[in-house]
């Protein structure tokens, strides 16, 4: 009668291990999983779709931006996220969150402004027939 969905499985192409420590901006495809610690910017390239989980060991002090962003470690930096956001229990944000849609667990921490991500083309003025 009632069934449980099976979950999704993320590809993950990239991984950084729980001992790696990355210094420089990061620009991937696809699916990354992150461990260890980066210091730097890590974000999926444009016009890629891409994925990005960081596991509760992990840590990035710089930016992330991904159109997927799971996160159960601690960025030290803006998090933009025009898909989905979720944050574990153990998640720890500082600095400004946007998304389009969140999922926060009891616990998650975040020490910034959350606000939701508008796509391009509604985030552009409004012009009337007549082009003013």
């Amino acid at each position: 009668m009632f069934r449980r969905k099976e979950k999704a499985v993320a590809r993950i192409d990239t991984l950084i291990g729980r001992t790696v420590q990355v210094q420089g901006d990061i620009e991937f495809a696809g699916g990354m999983h992150i461990d260890g610690r980066v210091t730097g910017n890590v974000r999926v390239q444009p016009g890629v779709a891409g994925s990005l989980s960081i596991s509760e060991h992990g840590v990035i002090e710089g930016s992330v931006e991904a159109p997927q962003v799971v996160l159960n470690g601690a960025v030290d930096g803006d998090i933009i996220a025009r898909g989905k956001l979720v944050l574990g229990a153990r998640a720890r944000v500082r600095g400004n969150v946007s998304y389009g849609v969140i999922e926060m667990a009891l616990g998650a921490e975040i020490s910034g402004r959350l606000v939701p991500a508008t796509p391009d083309s509604a985030a552009a003025p409004a012009q009337d027939a007549t082009g003013t």
